[in-house]
């Protein structure tokens, strides 16, 4: 039985990803309507990071739900991003955006150690769950 606590985390590295995803998209429609940018191919590195990330926590989120334990430290890693992130953004006077990553970030950290969580996910790659 999968625990409600994965779902949730789950979710979140989803829309994570899916706002990384949208975030390139807007970035490379303005690299090809001529925005100026210092540098032409450090702003397509910045693209290919955008949707390399996009895609690593799609991966997460749907290894996550059938329980790898290696999505644990990756969807892990993600939030700490975001809570570097999102600290900075709430004390620069954007509230509302800062909020909106602090709180699903602090949210999947914790049910990342909820008990249940940690015995769902923690198959090894072409073996059984562990416990």
């Amino acid at each position: 039985m999968r625990p409600r606590g994965i779902v949730v985390i789950a979710v979140i590295v989803a829309l994570e990803a899916a706002a990384l995803l949208v975030a390139a998209i807007w970035y490379g429609t303005q690299l090809l309507t001529g925005a100026p940018v210092l540098s032409f191919w450090g702003a397509v590195f910045t693209l290919c990071l955008l949707l390399a990330f996009s895609v690593w926590l799609f991966a997460v989120a749907r290894f996550l739900l059938r329980g790898f334990r290696w999505t644990r430290a990756g969807a892990l890693v993600a939030q700490l991003f975001l809570l570097t992130i999102g600290f900075p953004t709430l004390t620069g006077g954007y509230p509302v955006a800062g909020l909106a990553m602090l709180i699903p970030a602090v949210t999947a950290i914790v049910l990342l150690f909820d008990k249940r969580v940690i015995a769902f996910a923690s198959r090894a790659a072409g073996a059984p769950p562990a416990l």
